[in-house]
């Protein structure tokens, strides 16, 4: 591989990643709206849930939906831009995947933000849309279901993350490809840890104990947490063990 062609693909993506849409849609739409720290208080345990991610999920908490779509939407772009303009460019090589990786970093290190940035889901789907959108989707239908089949609206929202390890392997057989899913996978769950932290002492002190809480708290929209409650395979089961007596 060339040397010039690896370290530019990085840069690129890095500085393309940094842009926070976050912040600039702020700035233009909504000004004077804090975006430096998000803090819900959970009376039924005494924690207060902390997180500093500036990203869509914050947007749409402090915004509104709209302001939340419209930034999920541009965070994705920035790295599927330069990521597929690479691929397109050297399609014989995988500097491409180089571009996703450090699209990722920058949006969760920017540059040009003191390096305080959001948490990369979006990022990782812009990659993915470049590297292989097919596996994006199966990924996605594959999570959906097993989200589904268990209940949870959390299982539901992240499992595809971790199937993109396993796809692009067995889909690919090519070693650069496994390791960007799995440095991908290490990215985002180590910057989510500390929040993972907190909501998983939340669930277990009883904060919340629907699925439509959860997904309302986590910024997914209840319906569909309220969809899991009433439809999910295990409510589907319990209610027809209902039935039945």
């Amino acid at each position: 591989m060339d040397a010039g062609i690896l370290v530019f693909s990085g840069i690129l993506g890095y500085l393309c990643g940094s842009l926070s849409f976050a912040r600039i849609l702020t700035h233009l739409f909504v000004p004077g709206t804090d975006l430096s720290l998000i803090r819900q208080p959970f009376p039924q345990t005494g924690i207060v849930f902390e997180s500093d991610s500036v990203s869509a999920s914050m947007m749409r908490i402090n915004a509104g939906t709209r302001y939340g779509c419209l930034t999920a939407i541009l965070d994705i772009l920035k790295v599927f831009i330069p990521t597929l303009a690479v691929r397109l460019w050297q399609p014989e090589a995988s500097y491409f995947l180089l571009t996703a990786v450090f699209g990722l970093v920058g949006h969760d290190w920017p540059l040009y933000h003191r390096f305080k940035g959001g948490r990369g889901e979006s990022a990782i789907v812009g990659g993915m849309l470049a590297i292989d959108p097919l596996g994006l989707l199966f990924t996605n239908l594959a999570g959906s279901l097993v989200g589904w089949l268990v209940g949870d609206v959390l299982v539901l929202r992240w499992s595809f993350l971790v199937l993109l390890i396993p796809w692009l392997w067995f889909s690919t057989k090519i070693p650069a490809y496994l390791i960007y899913a799995v440095v991908a996978n290490l990215i985002y769950w180590g910057t989510m840890y500390p929040e993972l932290a907190q909501f998983y002492r939340i669930l277990k002190q009883g904060g919340l104990s629907t699925q439509e809480e959860i997904a309302g708290d986590m910024a997914m929209g209840r319906k569909l947490g309220r969809f899991l409650d009433q439809s999910s395979f295990p409510s589907l089961v319990r209610r027809a063990l209902r039935a039945g007596k």
